[in-house]
């Protein structure tokens, strides 16, 4: 007897379910002309043939090898060293894709303890687990552990972080008795007014990022010593890059340090995946989600490497898990490692100065055009908001520079509508001087 799914019948199953009537109901919001029913591949192509024509196809779209770029906004291109690439390459990498069968799997254990031990040292932290998700449900699952922790119930994070972030953070909570306020911004940083009122002896924790999403600078160790004044934790959310110049997390009194680390060693790679990073003090060990690896000896006394807590309900009694969080982003993880291992204290400080020097110089050279000027006085790091003037769109702005193969900043209006012309520029180490002096000549030309 055949017992082969029907797979016509499962598709129609699947679409009455959410409510549409064909496949191409799915592709309404894509624009007509932006579709292609197929390739229009001719009959009868050997291989390589075949491979010539979709290498064609391929070479269309443009990348960012291909054109300077000013897009950050929380997805950052930096250099990759090739032996990155061929070291994380490696077959051995392929199968102990999670240690299930853990003191089996030396290798990744090791690997997984290295990175863990040099996200702490990057951080100042007491504690780093083997990774999550996203920098977003790093932060999420930070809130989480600060509200299970403290026993209080409400969650105080500033708009100056990442609107994505905040939604994941809102959807995390959804459910529960949590409730989540915002704090305010003035002159591009959190209002430290509004976070002096609002703290009170129900808040669970202060969730602030630093670079925040307009790349001004935060007041991180007021912050938390305002949090700590009334019991809560702090949370910082991190850009590691920064953190080569910029105070690290456990230097001004963090209690949990998260942060996106697609930027050590992995390109943006259209948006993910990504790779979460998580820190704690000793006194949140045993809270921390995700999983931990340590180092010991075995019966021989020789080094070895095990996994010392697992917190999902998977491997305890579920009534103590503490996240249901199933895996880390093990290869971006290893990636991660040879990346820092490479750059070592030196080379991070010589890549965040780069990151530095060049934004600065890039606002300079931007603030020369009559029509544009600072939304914010505030130091920053690799990123830089601008407000063009009423009679300049920034929609106008990004089709000057895509005119010339330059791929734009990126417009806040749709994140903050009080910045209907405030425009997000982002620069690092692989944007030549030359190719922000084209970008500011340009505009000069056009606008």
């Amino acid at each position: 007897m055949d017992y082969a799914p029907n797979t016509d019948q499962q598709l129609e199953e699947m679409l009455r379910t959410i409510g549409v009537s064909s496949f191409e109901d799915l592709l309404a919001s894509v624009p007509e002309h932006l579709r292609t029913r197929r390739l229009s591949v001719p009959q009868g192509l050997s291989e390589p043939e075949v491979l010539r024509l979709a290498g064609g196809l391929a070479g269309q779209n443009r990348s960012l090898e291909d054109a300077p770029a000013f897009l950050g906004a929380g997805c950052y291109a930096h250099t990759i060293p090739t032996v990155v690439d061929a070291l994380a390459a490696r077959g051995e990498w392929l199968t102990p894709y999670t240690p299930y069968q853990a003191e089996a799997s030396q290798g990744i254990l090791q690997a997984i303890y290295e990175f863990q031990s040099m996200v702490c040292a990057l951080f100042e932290m007491e504690v780093a687990n083997a990774s999550l998700y996203d920098g977003a449900s790093s932060l999420a699952e930070a809130a989480i552990l600060a509200l299970r922790a403290s026993g209080r119930p409400r969650v105080l994070v500033s708009e100056g972080v990442h609107p994505h972030a905040r939604q994941v953070l809102g959807t995390y909570v959804r459910g529960s008795d949590a409730a989540i306020q915002e704090l305010p911004t003035v002159n591009g940083v959190t209002d430290l007014e509004a976070l002096s009122k609002a703290a009170g002896d129900d808040l669970a924790c202060v969730v602030l990022q630093q670079p925040n999403v307009f790349g001004c600078l935060e007041p991180m160790a007021q912050a938390a010593a305002m949090t700590h004044r009334v019991g809560g934790l702090f949370v910082a959310s991190a850009y590691p890059v920064s953190l080569g110049l910029l105070q690290p997390p456990g230097a001004y009194g963090a209690d949990i340090a998260v942060g996106e680390g697609r930027c050590l060693g992995s390109p943006p790679a259209y948006g993910g995946p990504g790779l979460g990073l998580f820190t704690t003090t000793a006194a949140l060990l045993r809270r921390i989600p995700g999983r931990l690896a340590g180092c010991t000896v075995d019966a021989a006394r020789a080094r070895s490497f095990t996994l010392t807590l697992q917190t999902r309900e998977q491997h305890i009694r579920r009534e103590r898990a503490t996240s249901n969080i199933c895996t880390n982003e093990g290869w971006l993880a290893l990636r991660a490692t040879i990346f820092m291992s490479l750059l070592g204290p030196e080379g991070f400080r010589d890549l965040a100065r780069s990151n530095c020097d060049r934004a600065h110089y890039a606002r300079e050279r931007l603030l020369e055009l009559p029509w544009l000027r600072p939304a914010f006085g505030q130091p920053f790091f690799n990123e830089f908001t601008l407000v063009s003037d009423e009679r300049v769109a920034p929609q106008a702005v990004l089709r000057v520079l895509a005119k010339q193969g330059i791929v734009g900043p990126w417009p806040l209006a749709s994140w903050y509508p009080a910045l209907p012309h405030g425009l997000l520029w982002c620069v690092t180490e692989r944007l030549s001087r030359e190719a922000i002096d084209r970008a500011v000549e340009a505009l000069r030309g056009a606008c």
